[in-house]
Protein backbone atom coordinates (compact mmCIF):
# COMPACT_ATOMS: atom_id res chain seq x y z
CA UNK A 1 0.00 0.00 0.00
CA UNK A 2 1.73 3.09 -1.28
CA UNK A 3 0.07 6.20 1.03
CA UNK A 4 1.28 10.18 1.79
CA UNK A 5 4.41 9.26 0.28
CA UNK A 6 5.12 5.99 2.07
CA UNK A 7 5.10 2.54 1.14
CA UNK A 8 4.12 -0.13 3.82
CA UNK A 9 4.10 -3.76 4.33
CA UNK A 10 2.40 -6.56 5.53
CA UNK A 11 3.50 -9.68 7.37
CA UNK A 12 2.33 -12.51 6.47
CA UNK A 13 2.91 -14.34 9.40
CA UNK A 14 2.36 -11.45 11.95
CA UNK A 15 -0.01 -9.10 10.32
CA UNK A 16 2.08 -6.33 11.06
CA UNK A 17 2.30 -3.65 8.82
CA UNK A 18 5.61 -1.59 8.17
CA UNK A 19 6.96 1.06 6.72
CA UNK A 20 9.82 0.32 4.33
CA UNK A 21 13.13 0.60 6.03
CA UNK A 22 14.79 3.46 3.35
CA UNK A 23 11.54 5.35 4.44
CA UNK A 24 11.56 5.41 8.14
CA UNK A 25 12.71 8.97 9.80
CA UNK A 26 16.59 9.38 11.26
CA UNK A 27 17.55 9.70 15.18
CA UNK A 28 17.23 13.66 14.38
CA UNK A 29 13.68 13.69 13.06
CA UNK A 30 12.50 11.39 15.96
CA UNK A 31 13.74 13.46 18.81
CA UNK A 32 12.40 16.80 17.12
CA UNK A 33 8.98 14.60 17.15
CA UNK A 34 8.84 13.80 20.37
CA UNK A 35 9.59 17.51 21.73
CA UNK A 36 6.31 18.13 20.19
CA UNK A 37 4.38 15.97 21.64
CA UNK A 38 2.42 17.35 25.01
CA UNK A 39 3.55 14.61 27.66
CA UNK A 40 2.85 16.69 30.73
CA UNK A 41 2.44 14.83 33.93
CA UNK A 42 0.90 17.53 35.44
CA UNK A 43 -2.18 16.86 32.89
CA UNK A 44 -5.43 14.91 34.69
CA UNK A 45 -6.19 14.03 31.23
CA UNK A 46 -2.98 12.38 30.47
CA UNK A 47 -3.12 10.60 33.68
CA UNK A 48 -6.26 8.76 32.93
CA UNK A 49 -4.74 7.55 29.62
CA UNK A 50 -1.88 6.22 31.12
CA UNK A 51 -3.96 4.06 33.68
CA UNK A 52 -5.68 2.24 30.60
CA UNK A 53 -2.03 0.90 30.72
CA UNK A 54 -1.21 1.11 34.51
CA UNK A 55 -4.42 0.18 36.54
CA UNK A 56 -4.74 -3.62 35.41
CA UNK A 57 -0.93 -4.01 35.65
CA UNK A 58 -0.50 -2.88 38.91
CA UNK A 59 -3.35 -4.85 39.63
CA UNK A 60 -1.09 -7.73 38.82
CA UNK A 61 2.18 -6.88 40.23
CA UNK A 62 3.84 -8.59 43.69
CA UNK A 63 4.13 -5.73 46.55
CA UNK A 64 7.19 -3.82 45.62
CA UNK A 65 7.59 -4.66 42.48
CA UNK A 66 10.67 -3.41 40.16
CA UNK A 67 10.19 -2.45 36.65
CA UNK A 68 12.07 -0.48 34.05
CA UNK A 69 9.58 1.89 31.51
CA UNK A 70 11.31 1.60 28.46
CA UNK A 71 10.94 4.34 26.00
CA UNK A 72 9.80 6.33 28.54
CA UNK A 73 10.46 9.89 26.96
CA UNK A 74 10.93 13.42 28.71
CA UNK A 75 8.29 13.36 30.69
CA UNK A 76 8.22 10.02 32.57
CA UNK A 77 4.69 10.18 34.08
CA UNK A 78 3.99 6.37 34.31
CA UNK A 79 6.71 5.75 36.40
CA UNK A 80 5.32 7.97 38.74
CA UNK A 81 1.93 6.25 38.74
CA UNK A 82 3.64 2.83 39.19
CA UNK A 83 6.07 4.63 42.01
CA UNK A 84 2.97 6.32 43.61
CA UNK A 85 1.56 2.25 44.11
CA UNK A 86 4.88 0.77 45.54
CA UNK A 87 6.81 -0.22 42.97
CA UNK A 88 10.13 1.10 41.91
CA UNK A 89 10.79 1.57 38.23
CA UNK A 90 13.95 2.40 36.58
CA UNK A 91 13.92 4.65 32.99
CA UNK A 92 15.10 4.17 29.25
CA UNK A 93 15.17 6.12 26.61
CA UNK A 94 17.25 6.57 23.87
CA UNK A 95 16.53 9.88 23.44
CA UNK A 96 15.54 11.54 26.87
CA UNK A 97 16.97 8.80 29.62
CA UNK A 98 19.64 6.82 27.81
CA UNK A 99 20.91 4.73 31.24
CA UNK A 100 22.77 1.66 29.57
CA UNK A 101 22.69 0.53 32.49
CA UNK A 102 18.65 0.07 33.17
CA UNK A 103 19.44 -2.76 30.01
CA UNK A 104 21.59 -4.79 31.70
CA UNK A 105 19.28 -5.44 34.85
CA UNK A 106 15.88 -7.99 35.10
CA UNK A 107 12.71 -6.76 36.45
CA UNK A 108 9.48 -8.12 37.19
CA UNK A 109 7.66 -5.54 34.91
CA UNK A 110 8.33 -3.79 32.13
CA UNK A 111 6.41 -1.05 30.18
CA UNK A 112 5.99 0.20 26.95
CA UNK A 113 3.24 3.08 26.61
CA UNK A 114 3.37 4.31 23.08
CA UNK A 115 6.64 3.06 22.10
CA UNK A 116 6.46 0.12 20.35
CA UNK A 117 5.05 1.68 17.24
CA UNK A 118 8.47 3.64 16.87
CA UNK A 119 10.46 0.33 16.85
CA UNK A 120 12.80 0.09 13.64
CA UNK A 121 13.56 -3.56 14.75
CA UNK A 122 10.48 -4.86 16.37
CA UNK A 123 12.13 -8.71 16.52
CA UNK A 124 15.19 -7.25 17.97
CA UNK A 125 13.26 -5.10 20.28
CA UNK A 126 11.06 -7.89 21.55
CA UNK A 127 13.95 -10.05 22.37
CA UNK A 128 15.75 -7.25 24.49
CA UNK A 129 12.48 -7.10 26.26
CA UNK A 130 11.66 -10.41 26.68
CA UNK A 131 15.47 -10.89 28.07
CA UNK A 132 15.16 -8.25 30.66
CA UNK A 133 11.67 -9.42 32.64
CA UNK A 134 12.45 -12.05 35.31
CA UNK A 135 10.61 -15.89 34.96
CA UNK A 136 7.02 -14.41 35.42
CA UNK A 137 7.46 -10.98 34.97
CA UNK A 138 5.37 -8.68 33.17
CA UNK A 139 5.15 -6.60 29.88
CA UNK A 140 2.60 -4.23 29.62
CA UNK A 141 2.23 -2.12 26.20
CA UNK A 142 0.03 0.28 25.09
CA UNK A 143 -0.19 1.08 21.37
CA UNK A 144 -3.56 1.81 19.06
CA UNK A 145 -4.37 -1.50 17.46
CA UNK A 146 -4.53 -1.84 13.69
CA UNK A 147 -8.32 -3.23 12.81
CA UNK A 148 -9.07 -2.84 9.65
CA UNK A 149 -7.37 -2.17 5.87
CA UNK A 150 -9.74 0.26 4.59
CA UNK A 151 -9.43 2.87 7.15
CA UNK A 152 -5.74 2.97 7.24
CA UNK A 153 -5.12 5.65 4.88
CA UNK A 154 -7.52 8.14 6.46
CA UNK A 155 -6.33 6.57 10.01
CA UNK A 156 -4.62 9.24 12.54
CA UNK A 157 -2.30 6.90 14.13
CA UNK A 158 -0.63 6.02 10.77
CA UNK A 159 0.28 10.28 10.10
CA UNK A 160 3.01 10.61 12.69
CA UNK A 161 5.95 10.60 10.74
CA UNK A 162 7.59 8.70 13.71
CA UNK A 163 5.12 6.15 14.23
CA UNK A 164 6.60 2.86 11.55
CA UNK A 165 4.75 -0.23 12.79
CA UNK A 166 1.66 -1.19 13.24
CA UNK A 167 0.21 -4.03 15.39
CA UNK A 168 -3.25 -6.15 15.57
CA UNK A 169 -4.55 -8.33 18.55
CA UNK A 170 -2.96 -11.21 16.39
CA UNK A 171 0.27 -9.81 16.26
CA UNK A 172 0.49 -9.67 20.20
CA UNK A 173 -0.89 -13.40 20.60
CA UNK A 174 1.80 -14.49 17.40
CA UNK A 175 4.46 -12.74 19.66
CA UNK A 176 3.10 -14.27 22.77
CA UNK A 177 3.28 -17.80 21.03
CA UNK A 178 6.93 -17.35 19.94
CA UNK A 179 8.22 -16.49 23.33
CA UNK A 180 5.66 -18.44 25.42
CA UNK A 181 4.04 -15.62 27.09
CA UNK A 182 0.91 -15.46 28.68
CA UNK A 183 -1.39 -12.93 26.38
CA UNK A 184 -4.33 -10.84 27.83
CA UNK A 185 -6.08 -8.01 26.18
CA UNK A 186 -7.90 -6.25 29.57
CA UNK A 187 -8.69 -3.42 27.83
CA UNK A 188 -8.60 -0.97 23.91
CA UNK A 189 -5.49 -0.88 22.73
CA UNK A 190 -3.57 -2.62 25.72
CA UNK A 191 -1.75 -6.20 26.08
CA UNK A 192 -0.23 -7.52 28.65
CA UNK A 193 2.51 -10.32 28.46
CA UNK A 194 3.46 -12.58 30.80
CA UNK A 195 7.47 -14.25 30.62
CA UNK A 196 6.33 -18.19 32.40
CA UNK A 197 8.36 -19.35 35.17
CA UNK A 198 6.53 -18.43 38.25
CA UNK A 199 2.90 -18.93 39.98
CA UNK A 200 0.31 -16.95 38.48
CA UNK A 201 -0.73 -13.49 40.79
CA UNK A 202 -4.10 -13.05 41.01
CA UNK A 203 -5.18 -9.84 39.43
CA UNK A 204 -6.92 -7.33 42.16
CA UNK A 205 -7.91 -4.07 42.53
CA UNK A 206 -5.45 -1.55 42.19
CA UNK A 207 -4.52 1.09 44.45
CA UNK A 208 -4.55 3.85 42.27
CA UNK A 209 -5.33 7.18 42.39
CA UNK A 210 -6.12 9.18 38.92
CA UNK A 211 -5.30 12.64 39.03
CA UNK A 212 -3.17 13.36 35.82
CA UNK A 213 -3.75 12.12 31.91
CA UNK A 214 -4.31 11.98 28.82
CA UNK A 215 -4.05 13.25 25.27
CA UNK A 216 -4.25 11.80 22.33
CA UNK A 217 -1.11 13.29 21.03
CA UNK A 218 0.83 10.92 23.67
CA UNK A 219 3.77 9.67 22.48
CA UNK A 220 6.95 8.17 23.86
CA UNK A 221 9.92 8.08 22.38
CA UNK A 222 11.12 4.73 20.75
CA UNK A 223 13.61 2.36 21.82
CA UNK A 224 14.98 1.71 18.10
CA UNK A 225 14.62 -0.94 16.95
CA UNK A 226 14.30 -4.22 13.85
CA UNK A 227 13.02 -4.46 10.12
CA UNK A 228 9.58 -5.83 10.92
CA UNK A 229 8.29 -8.51 13.43
CA UNK A 230 9.50 -11.87 13.22
CA UNK A 231 9.84 -12.29 9.52
CA UNK A 232 9.77 -9.35 7.71
CA UNK A 233 11.07 -10.70 4.08
CA UNK A 234 7.40 -12.53 4.34
CA UNK A 235 5.88 -8.93 3.94
CA UNK A 236 3.63 -8.53 1.29
CA UNK A 237 2.11 -5.07 -0.28
CA UNK A 238 -1.40 -4.03 2.01
CA UNK A 239 -4.41 -4.52 0.20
Amino acid sequence: MHVDGRDYQRCDVCEATFVLPAQRPGAARERAEYLLHRNDPADPGYVRFLARLAQPLIARLDAGSKGLDYGCGPGPALAALLERAGHAVSLYDPFFAAHEAALSAQYDFITCTEVVEHFHRPAEEFARLNAMLRPGGWLGVMTCFQTDDARFARWHYRRDPTHVVFYRESTFRHLAERFGWQCEVPGKDVVLLRKPGAAAVPARAAPFTQNRPATADHSASSAHPADSLPTPEKGKTTP
